[in-house]
């Protein structure tokens, strides 16, 4: 019953995007859509392309490749002049009738088949291009996120039983939220990457939703010995605490569909959907498996030990406990020391330069990147960022025209040359290839198409047609523009509403916006550790980062989007606990030390196993989800340990009671939503069970 998931790209709004629409219309045959390949041959050593046998051994490649799975032509190097100056390289373009992301293993190898003859002959056969890409696919390294995750659960809860249920509970919520996004497919277009950002997202926030739970629901049990009672409180309290908590993921996923590139906002969406399954399930299966398990789930043991209560008010003081004693006791050298060192590994972010993967950044054993470094040494950088120049001739004579603007464009500064690529048949369309002097991620070209752009009316004054530049270069730098341009808007969309969110939550105003500071806190220290391991190469073997290069474009705007989520999801569930220790009669200092003694321990189970889960994507080959990984993880990490579990009670403590004021005004018209349960303790014995008077006459 499961749908195809879309591989389709396009970010409406841009030229670029704008000029391949018109082009499917007016001028179909040119494929502008579609995926392109580069074949590019070396002459063996002594000899030129231009030796008839080396000819015939290209020519011999060049039918072979027109007749691979879905290619619509190929432009043969000696008839489009694709042959370097000193003679020794040549180029042929492959077009294709579907994206890169479409296109399988087979169509690919294929093309790779149609290289063996030449090669036999003695010439240097690479393959580049965006057609190569394939979609990202999940492997055993990741799978060892999960095992990881399983070992902390098993050290933090003492117990396989309790340490399963988390686990199970997650792979339920993945199941059903694949399944659900298969299922939605066949109405809306999902992109195939989703499912990799909603298979990461749903196992670490369900496995860390459900250890809260389960963890309380142990410490419930200890006191109470009423399982069900038990439950009923793990849900009231560390349940309602992941109910807010998922809600601020969820927000900030959603937000992605205000970017205005429909992948990402599929993305959002289908992760947002597979947190919400997550927050489900926690609330609903996990306390029927807690019923299943009864007894067990405190009582068992392992290796003879007992199950350990990660909340326990009583026994030896916990490392925990420790820590928030020493922080409040040195508050302000703690804030500083804190502070100075996010803000020195934040330093490289000032370096940042955004971009998408070329041919450039992969492998050195790659054909890919085997392909690039030929075309550079023979023909220079720009040719691996060809430019295509649409021109509408408006009437006019086509090859006229091509020729009048070939000449205005080819006076701009950093254009190589400008040669002819085709007319549409009813002769209004006609295409043009730029070479720029630069690379794909230069700054230089993407000067150049700002360039073209801006003198497209003095184009058209002196020549009559009009112009627009598009093609893989022209819409990765689309890109770029289109993700900064969106960012305020979905930052001020994002954080506002976790804003009423979290003060909805905590009852408070000065902790949301100490939560959102934060925050900002660790986005800068997480993009300055990007920047100098995926673009400076700091590390870079040891995360297996093949080569450096500008930073994802699009990994800025799902940072801090998935970030901010999680980082809120560690605010919550640790300071909530605060609350409820204040709200039921601790002095405010002290409910700092208590409330991160009862959950400092699961706090930090929670979050070595988000950056266990992450750091198995940093391993994927595949830049976007390497980087997104590494990001994540490292980003989790800061977060939860020098933020939440540093700066958190350091501020806290400083505040004292005014952590907790809220305006009188505003305390009558908020709801009061009791995420710390304090209705829960209105009985004179916590220890009994807590039940409704039952109306008179009832029956019993």
């Amino acid at each position: 019953m499961s749908g195809k998931m879309s591989n389709d790209f396009s970010i409406p709004g841009t030229e670029a995007q704008q000029a391949i629409d018109d082009l499917s219309e007016r001028f179909p045959q040119a494929n502008a859509g579609g995926a392109t390949a580069r074949i590019v041959f070396g002459a063996p050593e002594g000899k030129t392309v231009a030796d008839p046998a080396v000819q015939a051994a290209i020519a011999q490649v060049v039918q072979g490749a027109s007749k691979a799975p879905e290619v619509a032509r190929v432009m043969d190097p000696f008839t489009a002049k694709a042959i370097s100056p000193d003679g020794k390289y040549a180029f042929a373009q492959v077009s294709y009738t579907v994206q890169g992301q479409e296109l399988t293993d087979a169509d690919r190898e294929a093309l790779f088949e149609t290289a063996q003859s030449a090669r036999d002959a003695g010439l240097a056969v690479e393959f580049g291009g965006d057609a190569l890409r394939a979609g990202p696919e999940t492997g055993i390294v990741e799978v060892l996120g999960v095992v990881v995750a399983a070992l902390v659960l098993v050290i933090t809860l003492g117990s396989l039983i309790a340490a399963g249920l988390p686990l199970l509970t997650a792979l339920a919520g993945v199941g059903v939220g694949v399944a659900g996004m298969l299922l939605v497919a066949n109405v809306a277009d999902i992109n195939a990457n989703s499912l990799i950002l909603a298979l990461m997202l749903g196992v670490a926030v369900g496995i860390d939703y459900a250890l809260f739970i389960v963890s309380r629901y142990r410490h419930d049990a200890l006191i109470r010995k009423d399982g069900a009672e038990a439950a009923g409180r793990a849900v009231g309290t560390a349940g309602s605490a992941v109910v807010f908590a998922g809600l601020t993921v969820i927000i900030a996923l959603a937000a992605l569909t205000v970017v205005g590139i429909p992948m990402l906002g599929s993305m959002g969406l289908s992760a947002a959907g597979a947190v919400a399954v997550a927050v489900l399930v926690a609330l609903t299966l996990l306390p029927a498996l807690l019923g299943i398990a009864g007894r067990r789930v405190t009582t068992s043991k392992l290796f003879g030990r007992k199950a350990v209560d990660p909340e326990a008010n009583t026994g030896p003081v916990r490392m925990g406990e420790r820590w928030a004693r020493l922080v409040v006791k040195l508050r302000w050298p703690v804030l500083i020391l804190a502070l100075a060192g996010l803000g020195v590994v934040a330093i490289p972010a000032a370096d940042l330069r955004l971009g998408l993967p070329d041919d450039g950044m992969a492998a050195l054993d790659t054909t890919q990147r085997k392909a690039y470094d030929m075309l550079s040494a023979g023909f220079g950088p720009g040719f691996n960022a060809p430019l295509t120049l649409v021109v509408d001739t408006n009437g006019k004579d086509a090859q006229q025209a091509m020729g009048q603007v070939g000449q205005a464009v080819q006076s701009i500064k950093d254009v190589v040359y400008v040669s002819p690529l085709g007319v549409s048949p009813d002769g209004g369309t006609a295409l043009l290839a730029v070479i720029p002097s630069h690379g794909p991620n230069d700054v230089a070209t993407a000067d150049l198409v700002h360039a073209i752009r801006a003198q497209a009316g003095q184009i058209k004054a002196g020549t009559g047609a009009d112009i627009a530049v598009t093609g893989p270069t022209a819409l990765n730098i689309d890109i770029s523009q289109t993700l900064d341009d969106a960012m305020v808007p979905y930052l001020l969309i994002v954080v506002g509403l976790a804003f009423l969110l979290l003060m909805l939550v905590f009852r408070s105003i000065l902790v949301p916006l100490k939560a959102t500071l934060g925050f900002l806190l660790s986005v800068a220290a997480t993009f300055g550790a990007v920047v100098a391991v995926f673009q400076w190469g700091w590390l870079s073997e040891v995360f297996g980062v093949h080569e450096t290069g500008p930073i994802m474009s699009m990994l800025p705007v799902l940072l801090i989007g998935i970030l901010f989520g999680l980082a809120m999801d560690y605010q919550v569930f640790l300071v909530t606990r605060m609350r409820e220790e204040f709200v039921h009669g601790e002095p405010a200092q002290a409910a700092v030390i208590s409330g991160f003694r009862h959950g400092a321990r699961v706090v930090t189970a929670a979050a070595i196993i988000m950056v266990s889960v992450f750091g198995g994507f940093v391993f994927s080959g595949e830049p976007l989800i390497q980087s997104i990984g590494f990001a994540l993880a490292f980003g989790v990490f800061v977060d939860a340990f020098i933020v939440r579990m540093t700066l958190v009670p350091a501020v806290m403590s400083l505040l004292n009671r005014a952590a907790w004021w809220l305006p009188r005004w505003l305390d009558r018209l908020m709801p009061n939503v009791d995420v710390e349960g304090e209705k829960l303790a209105l009985a004179e014995d916590e220890a009994l069970p807590v039940r409704e008077p039952e109306p008179a006459g009832a029956s019993r």
